[in-house]
């Protein structure tokens, strides 16, 4: 079974409103086992619907378009399809009754206009809505089919889950299962990441039973590699990806904090529990951004202590207990840490100070960022990162590469002298 996906709405292309509902179907329809190759946008023309309508049509075995069937004159999905499947719309009792009712539970009076909604190609059958007024479709088109689903994402969802997503395996018969795996790296180039990989990469090609790796670069959220596996169920996915996992991180080492939807964030939190430590903050050039990642992982009040934003080199000094010198430093990184566990009353402590932009200080060129990082036992760690971007970027880059640093140090201790 081969679906694709037509988002019908011109505010898609004019970048007023971001096509969340393709990018969720693509995953539920991986999940199903449902291939999807191809993913469209069209504006609300008729006639270019209709064109993408037939194009899918000559490619896929079924069609799924999200948008175009609310009340407005610009709302005209039903038409296209109409005109497709070479059938009248014609106004289905059933449906508008429960329009009718919709609007009557909300204390609302319907509009005329919202009888357009009532409409329906003859054959094809509506599904009711339940979050909204406008009900969705299942158009049969000879061996093949078209589902209309409403824009809104909740909407689109709740009826995709409950209608479209069982209606399409129905029609598949027995199907395999597509599953994914995200492994999230930091530290690593692209490029790096590559050529580590690539041993492993020579075998899956060269050997039956489809698992694929993919790498998926963002300069503020590191490496994210994907392995995805075709098989017969659920479970025979998993087993496939956890060994394909265990090779990966084999090759990849320490530098994968996490899996899937598991944050830099999290695995910090996860560490400072298993230690049963605190960590204070000393930020300069982030501004806040280390603890404001870290207060989003449910529970912090139990490790973080705190942070302290020194911004200026007199808050620095007269808080932190930073010395006169230079403040965009090693040692200035480390005296910052030293003040924030002090202050904060902290097992560890973490300094951040450098250079965002958009021009050098104290003679330290921009993207220069020292971190600073004090242990239990007074064990203490100083780094220096060169990062690449604009200022936010920068900030970005040298937020998740002070937390990184910080992931490392608690899991892989340094030996004690």
């Amino acid at each position: 079974m081969n679906a694709e996906v037509l988002a019908v709405g011109t505010e898609l292309l004019l970048g007023q409103t971001v096509d969340t509902n393709s990018a969720w179907l693509g995953e539920r329809l991986a999940l199903a086992g449902i291939d999807c190759h191809l993913q469209v946008k069209v504006g609300d023309n008729h006639d270019r619907i209709v064109a993408a309508l037939r194009a899918a049509l000559g490619r896929a075995d079924a069609v799924i378009v999200c948008g175009g069937l609310g009340p407005t004159h610009d709302d005209i999905t039903r038409e296209a399809i109409a005109e497709v499947v070479g059938a009248p719309l014609v106004p289905d009792p059933v449906v508008l009754a429960r329009i009718r009712e919709m609007f009557a539970e909300r204390g609302r009076t319907m509009s005329a206009n919202n009888a357009r909604q009532a409409e329906v190609p003859l054959g094809a059958r509506p599904i009711p809505q339940v979050r909204g007024t406008a009900p969705g479709l299942i158009c049969p088109v000879g061996d093949k089919v078209i589902y209309a689903l409403p824009g809104p994402p909740h909407e689109m969802r709740e009826m995709a889950s409950r209608e479209v997503l069982p209606d399409l395996v129905a029609r598949a018969g027995p199907v395999s299962v597509i599953a994914s795996r995200v492994l999230r790296i930091w530290g690593l180039a692209e490029s790096r990441v590559a050529e580590l990989l690539n041993p492993r990469i020579e075998v899956l090609q060269g050997a039956a039973g489809g698992v694929t790796v993919a790498l998926l670069a963002s300069s503020t959220e590191g490496i994210r590699v994907r392995l995805t596996v075709r098989a017969h169920s659920p479970s025979e996915a998993g087993t496939v990806l956890d060994g394909e996992e265990a090779a990966a991180r084999a090759l990849l080492g320490d530098s994968v904090f996490g899996v899937d939807d598991q944050t830099m964030e999290g695995a910090v939190g996860a560490a400072l529990v298993a230690g049963g430590l605190t960590l204070g903050l000393a930020e300069s050039v982030t501004g806040g951004m280390v603890a404001s990642r870290l207060v989003r992982v449910a529970g912090a009040s139990a490790w973080l202590a705190g942070s302290v934003v020194a911004y200026s080199a007199e808050v620095k000094r007269s808080v932190l207990g930073v010395p006169e010198g230079p403040v965009v430093s090693a040692p200035a990184a480390l005296a910052m840490a030293w003040g924030a566990r002090e202050v904060l009353g902290a097992g560890i402590g973490v300094g951040v100070t450098g250079v965002a932009g958009p021009a050098s200080e104290e003679g330290v060129p921009v993207g220069t960022v020292f971190c600073g990082l004090v242990g239990p036992h007074s064990a203490t760690e100083s780094v220096r990162l060169s990062l690449g971007g604009d200022r936010d970027q920068i900030r970005q880059a040298a937020t998740m590469s002070v937390l990184d640093l910080l992931r490392r140090r608690l899991t892989h201790p340094p030996d004690r002298p």
